[in-house]
């Protein structure tokens, strides 16, 4: 069989039994104020850092 072939007996089946308790409550951690961040470094200086940080990899 080649790289990308389908073959129908190489399938699973798998049992997805999930209660409504199992999931996430997204709600349960709602933001509702605000958040300003100021680093202090200009745009330039930022650029200058990330090309460091990709230099020494």
């Amino acid at each position: 069989m080649g790289f990308g072939s389908y073959d129908e007996s190489e399938q699973q089946e798998v049992e997805a039994d999930f209660d409504d308790t199992d999931g996430v409550r997204s709600d349960e951690n709602d933001h509702n104020g605000e958040i300003e961040f100021e680093n202090g470094a200009s745009s330039d200086e930022l650029l200058d850092r990330l090309k460091e940080i990709k230099d020494e990899t």
